[in-house]
Formats: C-alpha cells, sequence, structure tokens
C-alpha cells in the first residue's frame, strides 16, 4: 500500500507527488525548504537521484579509500565505488527488511561524502588544523554538504539549502545522531559526533520526535552496509594487488602472530579466543582462498568468496533482526538491526587483517604524515589568500561574519577537494611536493586555476 496524496508537514514544507512507501509518514517525507514539484515522483527517490547527480559524489573517485586512486594498485576501490557497492549492499538488506531502498540508497551513497583528501588520514590533519573552531568530523562534514554546501536547493532569502533531502532520507545519512558538544570516542579513540554548531537549525529539525542520540534504522542498515563492504571489498583488493597472501592466512603457524596484528587493530571488545574462533570459521569456508597467484581461475574465486561473505552477513543479519522484530512495518524507529555476534568478530577479523597487512604498514608512516602537512600547509596558505578559493567559497568567505565562520570555509575548501587537486593547488599556492611521497605515482594534472574545479 502507498500513500499518494500531496500533504503538508508539521514544517511547512509542500509534499507534491509523494507515493510514499508503507511505514513512512508526512513528517518523514518532508522537506526543511518548502518545494513544489509538477511530477509524482517519489520524494524518496527524488532524494537519491540529487545524491547521485551531485559533485560532491563524483569527486569521491578521486578520495582515498584504503589505497589512493592514483596508486600503483590494479583498480583498487576508491571512495565512489565503495559508496556505491555500500549502496547495493544497503539496497539489498532494505528490501529485505520491508524499508524503503531509496531511503537507505541515498544514506548509503551519501555516506563518505565528508571525507576530505587521504581519507581518514586527511580527516585527521583537518581535525587538527581545526581545534580551534571545533574540529573537523567526516559524518558532521556530510550533513553540511546535504544541507548547506552543495548546489541545488536556493530559498527565497537567497540561503543554499544543500540537496534539502527529506526528514527520512537526511535522518538516515546520520551515523552519529548527537552534537559535538556531546561528542563520542570511536575505538581508535577519534571524537565522533553528527553536526557542527552552525548546522544545528537542520539538525534539530531532522531529529524532531527522534528518540535522544539513538539512529533509526535506515541509518544502521547503512552503517551495517558500510562495515560488509568495507570488510569484504578492502580484503579483495588487498589479495588483488598482493597486499595480502592468502597463503600465509592458512598457515596455522602464523595465526598467533597474525591474531595478535587484528586485535591490536580491532581492539578488546573481541577477546583473542573469539578472533580466533572467527578466523577459524572463515578459513573453513568452502569457497576460501587457499592461494592466489592473479590468473583468471583465482580471480573468479576470489570474486565469488567476496560474494559469498557478503550474503553470509547480510543472510545473518536479516534473519536476526526478523526474529526480533517479527512486525510487517520497521521503518525509522520501530526496530534495530540485529546483528549476531559471529559476524560481528567475523568482520572484525577481516577489518583487522586489512588493518595489519596494509594500513599499518610501517613504511607508510612517512607517506601519512606527509599527507597531513600537504593539507594543514594548504589550508594555511588558503587562510592567508582567500584570494585562491574558488568561487563558491570565496563567497562564503566573503560573507562570513567572524574568523571561526572564514576558517571553517577554508576547512570545506580544502575538503571538498579530491587528493591529486589538493597536491596540485599545493603546487601553485606553496611549492611542488613529490607525489610519490603521497602514495601517488602517475604524474598530477597542471595546477589549476582558482575556478577550475
Amino acid at each position: 500500500m502507498r500513500n499518494s496524496t500531496p500533504v503538508v508537514a508539521e514544517s511547512g514544507a509542500v509534499v507534491t507527488g509523494a507515493a510514499r512507501p508503507l511505514g513512512y509518514d508526512d513528517a518523514d517525507a518532508a522537506r526543511f525548504e518548502i518545494e513544489h514539484h509538477r511530477s509524482r515522483r517519489d520524494g524518496f527517490a527524488r532524494d537519491r537521484a540529487r545524491v547521485l547527480h551531485s559533485a560532491a559524489l563524483r569527486r569521491l573517485a578521486a578520495k582515498t579509500q584504503v589505497l589512493s586512486p592514483a596508486s600503483p594498485a590494479d583498480f583498487a576501490r576508491n571512495r565512489l565505488t565503495h559508496s556505491l557497492e555500500v549502496a547495493q549492499v544497503g539496497r539489498e538488506l532494505a528490501t529485505a527488511l520491508q524499508l524503503s531502498p531509496d531511503v537507505v540508497d541515498t544514506a548509503c551513497l551519501s555516506h563518505d561524502l565528508g571525507h576530505p583528501p587521504f581519507g581518514h588520514n586527511g580527516e585527521r590533519a583537518l581535525n587538527d588544523w581545526a581545534e580551534g573552531i571545533g574540529g573537523f568530523e567526516g559524518n558532521a562534514q556530510t550533513l553540511r554538504i546535504l544541507t548547506r554546501l552543495e548546489p541545488k536547493v536556493i530559498g527565497t532569502d537567497g540561503r543554499s539549502y544543500g540537496l534539502n533531502l527529506t526528514r527520512a532520507s537526511l535522518d538516515a545519512t546520520c551515523k552519529y545522531p548527537w552534537t559535538s558538544e556531546h561528542p563520542l570516542p570511536d575505538p581508535g579513540g577519534r571524537l565522533k559526533y553528527g553536526v557542527y554548531p552552525d548546522d544545528e537549525d537542520v539538525f534539530r529539525w531532522m531529529r524532531e520526535g527522534a528518540p535522544g542520540r539513538v539512529r533509526c534504522i535506515e541509518a544502521e542498515v547503512m552503517d551495517l552496509s558500510d562495515d560488509i563492504a568495507y570488510s569484504v571489498h578492502d580484503f579483495e583488493d588487498a589479495v588483488v594487488n598482493l597486499y595480502l597472501d592468502p597463503a600465509r592466512l592458512s598457515d596455522t603457524g602464523e595465526h598467533g602472530a597474525l591474531l595478535t596484528a587484528i586485535q591490536s587493530w580491532v581492539g578488546f571488545d573481541f577477546p583473542r579466543d573469539e578472533l580466533e574462533d572467527a578466523l577459524y570459521r572463515l578459513m573453513r569456508l568452502p569457497e576460501w582462498l587457499p592461494s592466489f597467484d592473479g590468473t583468471r581461475p583465482d580471480l573468479a574465486r576470489l570474486k565469488n568468496l567476496t560474494s559469498d561473505l557478503i550474503g553470509r552477513f547480510a543472510r545473518a543479519a536479516t534473519t536476526a533482526t526478523r526474529e526480533a522484530y517479527p512486525a510487517d512495518t520497521l521503518t525509522r524507529y520501530r526496530a534495530h538491526v540485529v546483528v549476531p555476534r559471529v559476524v560481528e568478530a567475523e568482520m572484525a577479523v577481516l577489518k583487522g587483517i586489512i588493518g595489519a597487512t596494509v594500513v599499518s604498514i610501517d613504511g607508510r608512516k612517512a607517506l601519512y604524515k606527509e599527507q597531513r602537512g600537504v593539507l594543514k600547509r594548504l589550508a594555511t596558505a588558503l587562510w592567508e589568500r582567500p584570494d585562491a578559493l574558488d568561487a563558491i567559497h570565496a563567497e562564503d568567505f566573503a560573507l562570513a561574519t567572524d574568523d571561526t565562520a572564514r576558517r571553517r570555509v577554508i576547512v570545506d575548501q580544502v575538503a571538498s577537494l579530491t587528493d591529486q587537486l589538493a597536491i596540485a593547488w599545493h603546487t601553485r599556492l606553496i611549492g611542488e611536493v613529490d607525489a610519490a611521497s603521497l602514495g601517488i605515482w602517475a604524474p598530477t594534472a597542471p595546477a589549476p586555476s582558482a575556478g577550475d574545479r
């Protein structure tokens, strides 16, 4: 059953032509800024299209996932391909749980929009540079992009409302539904929150009627889909690009050192014996790869292992959630995703293997340090030379009323750049850097002018 009559939400936002899936009401379909549409397209489908066509999503094609998009790796995932794969997993989970596939798809496509150049390493760099104005957080930056920075909806007051997504879709993108005033640390110790202080008006609107600090189930599906894709696909990339030898994983004599490395990466939420059991289960799967030599049959076996692992994790979570919540309608705050402990442990093992073999390689420490240096120097140079900002951020800088707001614009600009554009801008404003020292082997493009984006 679907609703199809135009409605006016409590915010006053007119939702015309809305054909909402069962389980979503007028408030879920409302938009922060009033919109009128002639077509009768589902508002949630419109949300997905807006993110899919956004420049912010396209830029993810040139942003680091684990390996740089311009590294010598053979077509390793970048942030865009990762986001597309997360969306595919999320859409399947949403369908199985009878949630809106478009709401979950939108959240999955959006989940990494706030990431700056050089992945989480770049996030640390901007957090350091922005310490005096509240820091940098990729999830809060995502909300800022969706509700302010991405050009799409301009109000009659001249204010940018970003993509102006519906409440349900916007809330589904929010992994940390609390403010920077009360952050929580992640397993790595980084303080996580979902909104900067100057974006709290739309955040409060988005969270109207929601339980405090509780995610909607669509956001939980997005987060699980991210975990599944990250753990499985990055494992695949590590094998294909020879960072990881499956034959060594099969050597039980090396399991002691491997488990120590895994636990140092994933933390102590899982006891060592639980991680050991999870590693054993994975390696006993019929599809497990005992070795890899890069031939077509081995690549096919690896791809089938990837598919089987995704199905294994998704089916287990779907079954457990349905058993815990037998009601027909699980949307929004009616239920929570249930992930069996054994599945969490297996995903943790895969993540730990990647962390131990790719991310934490000692030889990459100098690379990470130089990447952070590039972004910090670039932010300082733009602060001293705001005339070098692109047209959109130059306008924001000019309209900013104090140094806190102006410094936030500098952060917005640097965060928006791709890996190679960050290097090109550094070359233009500060001086040339050795691309190889940043994990990039391909020649960079000529440095663009301020408006060349």
